[in-house]
């Protein structure tokens, strides 16, 4: 798929959000430790959730796919995800001891804490069937969190729909998003992303998840460097406060970031993802879609949670006009 039909198919902006969704618990006031803290405000959280999210607050249509458990968690998910537009009728609600994703996180920047529990995890029950009805034809996309990656079925779920989206000729937009703790082993993290991510249109990573795919960090963007010269027509390296490198099979360009006052590092990735596609699906250039993923990021770590803080379209917009992003 060359580059102008794929951005031409995002601009649709009609997309299915493919992963985890669970409950986020911070520590509150702002800068609390867990130690310290009496309360905690409840949000919605999990990459897939807070891509969809993103791109529901600026002006896409987008459905999730997961699955829910049979509990009040899974429940507080699926009422969340509707109070933002975003649409669940490919959830699947699971029984037994499967449960949706927790996790307790502080609003701090030094030392921050964040604990997930995702033993038994809701979304790891997702399997080839779920994603086997999927209108792969009339979507604009499908956007794939890597954790689902990491556990059987959802594992041959996702590898279903690539199969179904390549098919379809159906744009395959991955967001790495490694967790070691769900891998058995790096190495078995690497053998899977890399058949997967060798199959999608847009990949997007950090430099230790390209290191991980690599087998070591020195070689991660080596690795996404020459990535970019196979099926993928686009390559996101990410660097965290040193910004972005974008690679694509007819240039390179480097993205800074916008300096704000952050007040926690979480949501950055998540939010990015969101500014960018939805960028590209509004006609916008490359280069500036993916400024507009770094000033989603930006205005994210500067707000308590992740979908909550996702920016809507109209104080993107001023946002970016009044700030000015580092030149690298």
């Amino acid at each position: 798929m060359s580059i102008s039909k794929l951005i031409e198919r995002l601009k649709r902006k009609l997309f299915f959000s493919i992963g985890r969704a669970g409950m986020d618990l911070y520590a509150e006031p702002p800068g609390t430790e867990f130690e310290q803290a009496n309360n905690f405000s409840a949000h919605l959280g999990g990459s897939a959730a807070n891509i969809a999210v993103a791109l529901a607050k600026l002006d896409c249509e987008v459905e999730l796919v997961t699955c829910f458990s049979n509990d009040a968690v899974g429940r507080f998910a699926s009422s969340r995800l509707h109070e933002f537009g975003v649409g669940t009728s490919h959830c699947r609600i699971v029984g037994g001891e499967a449960r949706n994703t927790l996790a307790v996180i502080e609003t701090r920047l030094t030392d921050c804490q964040s604990i997930i529990y995702r033993n038994g995890a809701a979304d790891f029950e997702m399997n080839s069937k779920d994603v086997s009805m999927l209108n792969y034809k009339g979507t604009g996309g499908v956007i794939v969190s890597g954790t689902a990656l990491a556990k059987e079925p959802s594992r041959s779920a996702i590898f279903n729909v690539i199969e179904h989206a390549c098919r379809a000729q159906t744009p395959i937009i991955i967001d790495m998003d490694y967790r070691p703790y769900s891998w058995e082993s790096p190495e078995e993290a690497k053998l899977v992303y890399a058949s997967a991510i060798s199959q999608c249109n847009i990949v997007i990573g950090n430099d230790v998840e390209f290191g991980v795919v690599a087998g070591n960090q020195v070689e991660g963007l080596n690795y996404a460097t020459q990535l970019v010269s196979e099926t993928p027509e686009i390559v996101i390296y990410k660097m965290g406060e040193f910004g972005s490198k974008t690679l694509t099979k007819n240039k390179s360009f480097d993205t800074g970031v916008f300096q704000v006052k952050a007040i926690k590092p979480t949501g950055a990735g998540d939010s990015f993802m969101g500014g960018l596609i939805a960028g590209l699906g509004n006609g916008m250039t490359l280069e500036d879609s993916v400024a507009q993923g770094s000033a989603c990021a930006a205005m994210v770590v500067t707000r308590v949670a992740c979908s909550t803080a996702m920016p809507f379209q109209t104080e993107l917009s001023e946002f970016i006009k009044i700030n000015t992003i580092s030149q690298i």
